[in-house]
């Protein structure tokens, strides 16, 4: 009976590293695709966010400032970039569309950007997909995100990633 529970016991533990690791193989994968769609890949803390109405008040649009920690891309390294997207609430009216990623203030995230060519703005390259949200692991202290994954080892794999793209 002991040697059962023990066989139970390492079979749930090699399922778990297994299931961790294609998790993470699989967000490495994304993390691959996202970078190459990115003109800046940053990560940092949301500042505020301010909705508005297009020129012509047909759309809601959200500019979202973001305070940025870190460059993983050369870049032009200001302090804060904003970050448009659709959608938003002014006043009474609200837009909400899907795949739009939302963000709430003092929101610590990473980004994947991409500068728009008609206007200059950046976006958030594959909508929600590229903007992951980071947290402070309890037990470590570590940024992570939402599935766990450090932010450092993340940071080191764009970075390489995006040195070997060149």
């Amino acid at each position: 009976m002991k040697i059962s529970v023990k066989l139970l016991l390492l079979t749930f533990c090699i399922f778990q590293l297994t299931s961790f690791a294609q998790l993470s193989q699989k967000e490495l994968t994304m993390i691959k695709s996202l970078s190459k769609g990115a003109d800046v890949i940053i990560t940092g803390k949301v500042a505020n966010q301010k909705s508005e109405w297009n020129a012509d008040k047909t759309r809601i649009f959200t500019r979202v400032t973001i305070e940025v920690d870190d460059y993983l891309t050369a870049a032009n390294y200001q302090k804060n970039i904003i970050v448009t997207h659709l959608g938003g609430e002014v006043g009474a009216v609200g837009e909400l569309y899907t795949h739009v990623p939302t963000f709430n203030n003092n929101e610590e995230v990473l980004l994947f950007l991409k500068k728009d060519k008609s206007d200059g703005a950046y976006k958030v390259v594959d909508g929600e997909d590229g903007k992951w949200t980071l947290h402070k692991d309890d037990k470590t202290g570590e940024k992570v995100t939402s599935s766990f994954v450090k932010i450092s080892a993340l940071k080191k794999e764009i970075k390489n990633y995006v040195q070997k793209s060149k």
